[in-house]
């Protein structure tokens, strides 16, 4: 049995490297062994799939009509409901209640004042856990009135009290249909798979559309794109509540909706507060996107930095979303563990039992008085602001300066003897022997389902035209993701190893997981300027992450009598890592490269900015032309690529777990 297993991987072996080497070579001489069409799909083969897209849409904009109003009077009726909270959360954080527009607007009362909301906010960091916390995200939203990022993060959070409370909603009702009905959880799962792999500038692309430039376009795009891991969560949760509890439920007569909303719901809540944790960073992570078509706040600071080049104003604003997104996501989470609430003495008076509540309300008409003729109350005093740009400004350009020739050559072997080479391979394959080879991997991998998946979908991107495209696409992302590997495994296997440098290590990556994408540009592109490079060390930065956290975390949890087997067998520190934890740990590693592909897909739309010729260009045009089909098909491209890498890595993690008899988790 041991002799045919082994015989077979070697047949296998011998197949991928003839494979490979005949690949290289046709790479090379197709053009003159192959007709045309073998090498270059045929436009006139083309399924006009962009067109028939965009003339939908234009026909559901401009001639569909539902019942009495037409497509567009719906979706306008829609943005304009929408406006009305996000109007008064603006005002109430921001803007100050305006009587008029535009330039004759006239402000009849002020927004809270800066002290205000500082104080509401300790307030519900001390109502969630205790001092400690209150005085971290009163320390958090301090220093966005101390550097000047106030009234931007006004309006960031004022759009995200309102998108918010809709995700966790149209969350919560979609995960508890697919709860209670099989059926629709089968149904849901594909399309919560589809809008997790779709880049996020292609969901600007139809709301643009359909609802027209503004913040509340921008509000629904964030909604749309934060609800998945709400549904996700909810259905998860719900399953997860104890049968004795649904069985309580019924034997004291609970109707099905009783059942839900007083016995499920509430024993779930702290695995749903994990879900409304999600949509707050999700909402957080698409304020740049969003700021494309109307989202004001730091989103659009941080976008006009990266178009002027700024440096030090895009880093600012870029490290107050971080600011705003911690403190957020710490009270998220103090609410997931809140103990109960305690008993209420009913002799205590309104004030006795709640002091916070009334605290707050006096600090902020107390404040709102003594700002109408104190500015400083009102706003925080600009004299007393700090800033840090020409700090940053400066690095770069002492960097640009004195060490230019050395980036320069760095970036040029990179290119000359890895990107280059890389690109013209993937562009030289016929396209079908390249889906040849990809069905190929998948059935072996992951069985015939997966090869026929790998086959449709492969065969979209052919038949859309958007092949060379999703081939420089490929090529952008194997090349990024193989350094991230190269970087982010050995600093996973040497977190788990030290934990004093594990937590070094820890910060670093916590800090490049939670800067917003669009801020990995600026400093690149001042350093590197625009092209295929600048995209590529973006992409490491962005997408590294996961390969040292999945790493430190394989490596971490292997069960410490199989390593003391290595030791009392003899092995040296160095066979113990190479022969006994890294092959236990390759299936966490495995997913953690699959997480890196996922990230650097989604990183790669952000980088046509900066020049790249991929499919995320596709995306970002049709975004600024407002061409429907043409960005849906190219988003969808995108997403086809990654779950066919999502789906052949995870069936080889899975084989390589149960080859190791490890257990599913």
């Amino acid at each position: 049995m041991t002799a045919a297993i082994a015989k077979r991987l070697t047949l296998t072996n011998a197949f991928w490297i003839g494979a490979l080497i005949f690949s290289f070579v046709l790479a090379a001489n197709a053009r003159g062994w192959l007709p045309r069409w073998a090498t270059k799909y045929p436009r006139k083969w083309n399924i006009p799939v962009k067109q028939t897209i965009t003339d939908f849409m234009n026909w559901l904009v401009e001639t569909a009509t539902f019942g009495l109003f037409t497509f567009q009077e719906l979706t306008r009726g829609i943005a304009w409901l929408l406006e009305w909270p996000l109007a008064f959360a603006t005002s109430l954080l921001s803007s100050g209640f305006l009587q008029g527009q535009g330039s004759d607007a006239v402000q009849i009362l002020p927004p809270l004042t800066w002290i205000a909301v500082l104080v509401v906010i300790v307030a519900i960091g001390k109502y969630a856990r205790d001092w400690k916390l209150a005085a971290f995200v009163g320390a958090c939203f301090g220093y966005l009135a101390v550097f000047g990022q106030w009234n931007s993060a006004m309006v960031t959070l004022s759009s995200i009290v309102i998108t918010v409370p809709f995700g966790v909603a149209g969350g919560l009702l979609i995960g508890i249909g697919g709860y209670r009905w099989p059926w629709f959880e089968r149904a849901v799962t594909p399309v919560l798979d589809l809008m997790q792999t779709v880049p996020v500038f292609a969901y600007l692309i139809p709301v643009l559309f359909l609802f027209g430039f503004g913040p509340v376009a921008a509000m629904i795009a964030t909604i749309i794109y934060a609800m998945p891991p709400m549904v996700r969560i909810t259905m998860l949760a719900l399953k997860q509540v104890p049968g004795e509890i649904s069985d309580f439920g019924h034997m004291a007569g609970c109707t099905k909706r009783q059942l839900m909303w007083k016995v499920l719901v509430p024993s779930a809540t702290p695995g749903l507060m994990v879900g409304v944790n999600q949509v707050i960073m999700l909402s957080l992570n698409m304020v740049i996107i969003a700021s494309m078509i109307g989202a004001g706040g730091l989103g659009y600071d941080v976008l006009t930095s990266l178009r002027r080049l700024n440096i030090g104003a895009g880093l600012e604003a870029g490290i107050a979303i971080v600011v705003l997104a911690i403190a957020l996501d710490r009270l998220s989470q103090a609410f997931v563990h809140r103990p109960p609430p305690v008993h209420i003495d009913p002799s205590q008076n309104y004030l006795q039992r709640h002091p916070w509540f009334v605290t707050c309300i006096a600090v902020i008409v107390g404040t709102g008085l003594v700002g109408l003729v104190a500015a400083p109350v009102q706003s925080y005093p600009e004299a007393l602001q700090i800033t840090t740009a020409s700090f940053w400004e400066d690095l770069v350009k002492a960097i640009n300066v004195n060490f230019f020739d050395q980036l320069e050559a760095v970036k040029t072997a990179v290119l000359l003897n890895v990107l280059v080479p890389v690109k013209r391979f993937l562009l030289g394959l016929p396209w079908g022997w390249t889906i040849l080879l990809v069905t190929l991997a998948a059935w072996q991998i992951g069985g015939w389902r997966i090869a026929l998946l790998s086959v449709v979908l492969s065969g979209f991107i052919v038949v859309t035209g958007q092949w060379p495209k999703a081939m420089i696409t490929v090529y952008l992302c194997g090349v990024s993701v193989m350094f991230a590997a190269l970087i982010g495994i050995p600093l996973g296997i040497a977190a788990a190893q030290n934990a004093r440098l594990g937590r070094v290590i820890q910060g670093f990556i916590d800090t490049l997981q939670t800067l917003p994408s669009f801020v990995y540009l600026i400093p690149v592109v001042m350093l590197f300027r625009v092209g295929d490079f600048s995209a590529m060390i973006a992409v490491i930065l962005y997408a590294l992450a996961p390969a040292v956290r999945y790493t430190a975390h394989g490596i971490g949890r292997i069960d410490p009598s199989l390593i003391e087997a290595g030791v009392v067998s003899g092995c040296t520190k160095r066979q113990l890592l190479w022969k006994v934890k890294l092959p236990l740990a390759l299936p966490e590693i495995m997913l953690g490269i699959n997480q890196t592909i996922m990230l650097a897909l989604s990183m790669l739309v952000i980088t046509a900015l900066v020049g790249t010729r991929d499919l995320g260009q596709e995306v970002y045009i049709a975004l600024t032309k407002a061409d429907t089909g043409r960005g849906l098909v190219a988003g969808l491209s995108i997403a086809f690529i990654a779950i066919i890498a999502d789906r052949m890595i995870a069936a080889g993690a899975r084989k390589a777990r149960a080859r190791l008899g490890l257990p599913e988790h």
